[in-house]
Order: C-alpha cells, then structure tokens, then sequence
C-alpha cells in the first residue's frame, strides 16, 4: 500500500503556509511559505538560513538522531565551513550530500522546500 500524502494548510501573519504528512506522525512545513513573509525571494531566504553555522548544526544533530543513514562526514565538513563568507548551502545540497531527510525539496507547482516539524 503506497504512502498516500495528505496536504493542510496553516494561516499565520496574514499567510498561508502548506503542510503535508504520510503517515500522520510526521509533518512537513513549508519554508518556501515561511519565506515569503521576509521577502519575494524565499530561495535566497532560505539559503541565507542554512548558511549559518547555529542552523547546520541543528540540522546536524537533527539528522544524527533520527536518520540512520546520515552521513557524518559529509555533515563534519560543512559544519567547518558555515557560517563562513565564501559558505554556501542550498536545501539540495544538503539532502543530495549527507543523505537528509528532516528537509525535502519538492519541484512542480506545489513545490517548495519543507522542513520537518522540529526544524521548521
């Protein structure tokens, strides 16, 4: 039986923010819509968010303890590097590198970058 994924959306600050789930334990939220509250450019806003040291190594520990297959070393690098001026992360990277899976990068119409509960 495939995981059938059931969407809400939240309002908050005049907003609306999407979420979905699969199997109703966890939530995903949209960091696109949350974005838009700060700027027309959620990408860059985001981007900005994951360059910063505090955030990788939340995402870090995040991941260490709820993704056995995290990759330590990969996530060891990048924590070195945040927060640095020449550091750039994007929410792909970041899952295509150290195997995340507390964030998703959707593409399509009702895409967007959605973060786990804990992290969004």
């Amino acid at each position: 039986m495939a995981n059938k994924t059931v969407k809400e959306t939240i309002h908050a600050k005049g907003i609306d923010i999407s979420i979905y789930t699969t199997d109703f334990q966890n939530e995903f939220i949209s960091l696109t819509d949350i974005a838009k509250y700060k700027s027309d450019d959620p990408t860059a806003v985001i981007q900005n968010w994951m360059r910063n040291r505090d955030v990788i190594e939340f995402l870090g520990l995040w991941e260490g303890l709820h993704n056995p297959n995290f990759n330590p070393l990969e996530f060891e690098g990048f924590r070195n590097q945040a927060g640095a001026n020449a550091f750039t992360m994007s929410p792909k990277k970041w899952i295509e590198t150290t195997g995340a899976i507390g964030i998703v990068s959707k593409s399509g119409r009702y895409g967007g970058t959605f973060a786990h509960s804990d992290i969004a």
